[in-house]
């Protein structure tokens, strides 16, 4: 049998997320500055994609809190 969907904690969850992709996002940022010269072109590529991903991800992070937010609001 399927474990009911439990959303109480999705918030949460999603809010906890978007604080350790920041914190992972501000860390390489700062290795970034802190060793481009010693990095290669192909590195200092990679983390800049890393991160830009990272934002996106915190993008949808923040979208699935909205639509929480909306589903909450209709059962109410």
């Amino acid at each position: 049998m399927a474990n009911p969907d439990d959303r109480r904690d999705n918030v949460e969850k999603l809010q906890k997320h978007i604080a350790d992709t920041q914190d992972n996002l501000r860390h390489a940022e700062m290795k970034l500055r802190a060793h481009e010269h010693e990095m290669s072109d192909r590195d200092k590529a990679d983390i800049e994609a890393k991160n830009e991903r990272r934002r996106n991800s915190i993008e949808g992070f923040r979208q699935e809190i909205k639509d929480e937010n909306e589903q909450t609001n209709r059962r109410e």
